[in-house]
């Protein structure tokens, strides 16, 4: 049976998109304590099923898609540019499909003013009434109030009118920079991507009987399964060491492993990668915040899906993707790589910057290791040494060398030039992934 923060959920799921939603009415409706309410409600934003305004309170909104994240909802708008709602909030939950800067003639701006666009202009009142008119919402910047009519169109329509303090082409690089970030977002890969449902998942109970370790290990690739109590909670892992000598009539409760590693479908890959590299676990429980069994996420599904990225393209550009795109090794020493210092890695000084510097000795080191080992790495430990600041447009280079190599373990030691003179150094340490 679903718990009460379940069931508000549930409850809020299936409201209309658009409704307003209050902790002292879910309360009421559903018989739980406003605490709880709140704690349901809270969840159900970090799920993308609700989003809460300032001034406005907490809106019903439909969740996205991952291959739609660089649609904003006009909810994300407001927050983004810390406004206010004028008229028109039961739209606030629509999406805006591009957005045009009013700074020209009227007749020019509604060319290009469409429905479900957005229009960012300042206290021109008739492009406001003329944009809505058209299905366009309105961002007035400056902190401009518009005329009571066009607020009265604006929720007939239920089309948003909002007003920000901002000038007008801030609120655009604004929205901008937030699309950029969810373009980015949308790259990266959650346990919710790749891991197996509980359907499918293999799992015990702890009221079972050790032989039926034997009957999953015979049925799947695997040797180490979740154990559940009576209401799906993960309590333990049974592996392989666990039932070795073991009577097949042992309760598995008796031996199971307790306190195991489990992560939330909302872990990055990059971390559950790192914790199976680090802990040497063949498979992961799932659990959600109540420590429910969702699922199980295996070694082989996270090796799949890392391959699966690298063949993918960037959609955006972060700074470890420009450091990687402009690192290059010598064409007479592939063990040696240059690079030049680009504005994107350096300071508010004008110098390259402390967190780009430390990451070009671990890309560097990186590929010394797969030219050398045909292996990947993952940072254990790694000491930097500042001598002489890089300025912007400087050519360095970077020159790893192994002091000693394991078939898990490497130690590395970098040196990085410029003009022939040393300007830092860095001691790495790290687990080796073999590819």
């Amino acid at each position: 049976m679903a718990t009460k923060h379940e069931q508000i959920i549930q409850h809020i799921g299936t409201l209309g998109i658009g409704n307003k939603i209050s902790v002292r009415q879910v309360a009421k409706d559903l018989n739980v304590s406003e605490g709880t309410a709140y704690r349901a409600i809270k969840e159900a934003e970090n799920q993308g099923l609700v989003s809460t305004i300032e001034r406005v309170g907490t809106i019903r909104i439909e969740r996205k898609k991952k291959e739609n994240f660089e649609r904003l909802t006009f909810a994300e708008v407001i927050n983004i540019v810390d406004g206010q709602v004028l008229g028109g909030q039961r739209g606030l939950h629509k999406t805006l499909s591009k957005f045009v800067i009013g700074a020209m003639q009227l007749d020019a701006m509604m060319r290009y003013t469409e429905r479900d666009s957005l229009l960012i202009v300042g206290n021109r009142v008739k492009a406001h009434e003329l944009a809505l008119q058209e299905g366009a919402a309105v961002l007035i910047t400056g902190g401009f109030d518009t005329e009571e009519h066009i607020k009265q169109l604006a929720d007939e329509k239920e089309i948003p009118i909002m007003s920000t303090s901002y000038d007008t082409f801030t609120v655009a690089a604004m929205i901008n920079r937030a699309i950029y970030d969810q373009l980015i977002k949308k790259e990266i890969v959650f346990v919710e991507d790749i891991f197996t449902s509980v359907e499918d998942a293999y799992y015990l109970d702890a009221k079972d009987l050790l032989g039926k370790w034997y009957e999953l290990n015979d049925l799947s690739t695997h040797s180490r399964f979740p154990v559940v109590d009576d209401k799906q909670r993960v309590v333990g892992m049974l592996t392989s060491k666990d039932v070795i000598g073991k009577n097949g009539q042992t309760l598995v409760e008796k031996v199971m492993t307790r306190r195991p590693h489990m992560v939330q479908t909302k872990t990055s890959l990059a971390y559950v990668a790192h914790m199976m590299v680090w802990e040497g676990i063949e498979v992961m429980p799932v659990v959600d915040q109540s420590n429910k069994l969702q699922g199980v996420v295996s070694r082989q599904d996270v090796l799949k899906a890392l391959q699966q990225i690298q063949r993918q393209p960037q959609v955006g550009e972060t700074i470890d993707d420009i450091i990687s795109r402009n690192l290059e090794s010598l064409p007479e020493d592939q063990t040696i790589f240059q690079t030049a210092i680009t504005p994107q890695m350096t300071n508010q000084l004008g110098t390259l910057s402390n967190g780009v510097f430390t990451s070009l000795i671990s890309e560097a080191s990186r590929r010394l290791l797969l030219q050398v080992k045909k292996a990947d790495l993952v940072v254990e430990n790694i000491t930097v040494y500042f001598m002489k600041p890089v300025q912007i447009d400087s050519e360095i280079l970077i020159k790893p060398r192994l002091l000693e190599v394991g078939r898990v373990y490497a130690k590395i030691d970098v040196e990085v030039f410029n003009d022939k003179q040393m300007v830092g150094k860095g001691l790495l340490m790290a687990q080796l992934i073999a590819r």
